[in-house]
């Protein structure tokens, strides 16, 4: 689920197969007759229903997480950019070296929403890591040798600077379930069978209509859904804008 033409290109071809085979087992076998298509187009409807309200509810989903994802990125740029300004409240020296890893880290997060490559993303993860323990000591260490509350006050700023990276990287992590992308697929296949069976003319054009339409859906949400592989990501504008404010 993290390419999204992928799955564009997959359901295409899953869901016309599936009007294809439901047409020419409509050809092989006994058309459905005028006294039982009452009944046929109220399940076929009821599984078109089924379908449109599953796949509202999966863009639903895709929609709050995107949201949230830019939701954190703005909380992760406030968060830094008071922590930089609450640097003045340590000591001279360790106010330098706070500003100096803040702009470092800075960078280092707006890599982490522009790469796409795995093994840039490890490196820049793990160097993440090692900047985080880095400010921790540089503002904890003043904090244990006097504490007070205008110390403290540095300091719970960098544990917001720190939470906020874990907060990012949760939303990141938090995806559509497979069990709910196999249930759309399984719907889709089974409406797009009923489709042909249903058709009164074997119109291969006519029948490429839903499949095109319920593919295009789909690979709208995977492409919302996937944070780092898709055309409609977050882009980290608060950060950039935090980054120039740093010069």
């Amino acid at each position: 689920m993290k390419y999204p033409f992928l799955i564009l290109v997959i359901a295409f071809f899953l869901l016309w197969l599936a009007a294809w085979v439901g047409g020419r087992l409509k050809k092989r076998a006994d058309a459905v007759p005028e006294d039982a298509r009452a009944d046929f187009s109220v399940v076929q409807g009821a599984t078109l229903t089924l379908l449109g309200l599953i796949i509202g509810f999966s863009f639903s989903m895709a929609i709050a997480r995107y949201d949230q994802r830019k939701t954190y990125e703005e909380a992760e740029a406030n968060a830094i950019g008071t922590e930089y300004a609450r640097a003045d409240l340590l000591p001279p020296a360790e106010a330098a070296r706070v500003r100096e890893l803040l702009r470092k880290y800075t960078d280092l997060r707006i890599a982490f929403y522009v790469t796409r490559d795995p093994d840039d993303l490890a490196k820049i993860n793990a160097e993440t890591a090692r900047i985080q323990n880095e400010l921790w000591v540089a503002a904890s260490r003043p904090a244990m040798a006097q504490p007070t509350p205008v110390i403290a006050l540095a300091v719970g700023g960098m544990n917001d600077v720190l939470n906020s990276q874990g907060y990012t990287q949760a939303a990141w992590w938090n995806r559509i379930p497979d069990a709910a992308w196999i249930l759309m697929f399984a719907i889709a296949i089974f409406c797009n069978g009923l489709l042909g069976y249903g058709s009164r003319k074997f119109a291969m054009k006519l029948l490429v209509i839903l499949p095109l339409v319920v593919a295009v859906s789909f690979f709208l949400i995977a492409d919302i859904d996937s944070p780092r592989r898709g055309i409609i990501r977050v882009r980290p504008q608060n950060l950039d804008s935090l980054r120039s404010s740093f010069q």
